[in-house]
């Protein structure tokens, strides 16, 4: 069976751009995506536009869903919200379980948001960085291999893309690197596992701007 899982980190979001979003946002740990941010989306919906691509799922955080749209519009795919692939929920960064935008309200912005798909994997606020490769880990394998046996996009964050990656090809995915925005893990099945071909590439985009404190 040939079965390729894509994995990608989100594109730029606003509060790298301008640090000072956060001390007024109503939604502070759940940032958009700055104006490089959104070319940076478009530059890797471009990279995928040739690439057969079944389904896409995504972190319900704004910036997910953004960058994941700009993939949906180039791939005409619908976009399937799964939890599991959400930010880490460290509490180091984030004083707070992070307020995100309902389901609901995300559709009307995103009319290409399934509705209908439930996500199989919860995050819980607070959780460590192991704790948050092993739900982003557990995420990839029960999609890959359960739900959705096809060609699949996952975009997510950082630690969770990393986790991802390792749920599915074991330590080789951690190089001990930092995932740069917009990267691409690709992860192909080989029976009876799974072979990672392409780790972190970032040679789509021409401009990548990133704070290193933020997933």
């Amino acid at each position: 069976m040939t079965q390729t899982i894509w994995i990608a980190r989100h594109a730029n979001r606003l509060d790298f751009v301008h640090p000072e979003w956060f001390l007024t946002a109503k939604r502070r740990y759940d940032p958009p995506l700055s104006d490089d941010g959104m070319v940076q989306a478009q530059q890797l919906a471009e990279r995928l536009q040739s690439e057969t691509i079944d389904h896409i799922f995504a972190s319900p955080f704004l910036r997910t869903v953004q960058t994941a749209n700009a993939i949906a519009e180039k791939l005409d795919l619908p976009i399937k919200l799964e939890t599991g692939l959400s930010e880490w929920l460290n509490p180091a960064w984030m004083t707070e379980e992070p307020e995100r935008l309902s389901t609901p309200a995300l559709a009307e912005m995103f009319p290409r948001i399934d509705t209908s798909y439930t996500s199989h994997i919860t995050a819980t606020y607070p959780e460590t960085l192991a704790q948050s490769r092993q739900r982003s880990g557990e995420t990839s394998r029960s999609l890959a291999t359960e739900y959705c046996p096809q060609n699949i996009l996952l975009i997510a964050h950082g630690a969770s893309v990393k986790g991802a990656a390792m749920g599915l090809v074991g330590d080789i995915a951690d190089n001990g690197e930092k995932v740069r925005l917009c990267s691409l893990f690709k992860v192909v099945r080989q029976n009876p596992g799974w072979l990672l071909e392409i780790r972190g590439d970032t040679s789509h985009l021409t401009h990548v701007e990133e704070i290193v404190r933020f997933n």
